[in-house]
């Protein structure tokens, strides 16, 4: 096969694996999407498309695993609400309203995170989205109160929803086809 050749299947290959995360990824979003609507609650932050696109590319990792992301999220939850605590800003503006964080809300975001990665460890339940969970949740984003609900809810339809969507026959087939070159094999070709 030509460099040129092997060039353009592995654009076409790429192309059709980002049209499959495409898919997979509105599936979930657009099912947190409708079921806020429908609820008429702000589920849609930004753990979701995190979240979303590990279990889309990467069904099979061990972050794609349906305890993984509830424990690691539960934990992000924990350790911001924790963190929040600690600093004593359960109830302090988020940093949206204040423009930039405060030193308190810097301190809990990195408390926060840190413990979230070290609990992670600690259980072996990997799922680097958490730690989105814990920032929205230290930074005030995801405020205790409606916000923080909104979160937690539409954690929990991506994370029901997952671990199914990235077992689509679709799917399947092309995870499990064959692994694409990197831009610096093309030119070494």
């Amino acid at each position: 096969m030509t460099v040129s050749s092997e060039t353009s299947r592995a654009a076409a290959e790429r192309l059709t694996l980002g049209l499959r995360y495409l898919l997979l990824t509105g599936t979930l979003v657009g099912a947190v999407g409708l079921a806020g609507r429908f609820l008429a609650w702000p589920l849609l932050t930004s753990t979701i498309g995190p979240t979303a696109y590990v279990f889309a590319a990467h069904p099979d990792t061990e972050a794609a695993r349906f305890r993984n992301a509830l424990v690691g999220h539960s934990l992000g939850l924990g350790c911001g609400l924790g963190a929040l605590g600690a600093f004593g800003l359960l109830r302090y503006p988020s940093i949206s309203m204040t423009g930039s964080p405060s030193l308190r809300q810097m301190a809990a975001a990195v408390v926060g995170v840190g413990l979230t990665i070290l609990f992670l460890e600690m259980v072996g339940s990997h799922h680097a989205p958490a730690a989105a969970t814990t920032l929205l949740i230290t930074t005030g984003l995801a405020k205790p109160g409606p916000p923080l609900v909104g979160l937690v809810l539409g954690l929990a339809v991506v994370i029901g929803l997952g671990p199914i969507v990235g077992r689509f026959p679709l799917a399947r087939a092309l995870a499990e086809a064959s692994p694409l070159p990197t831009v610096s094999e093309d030119v070494n070709a």
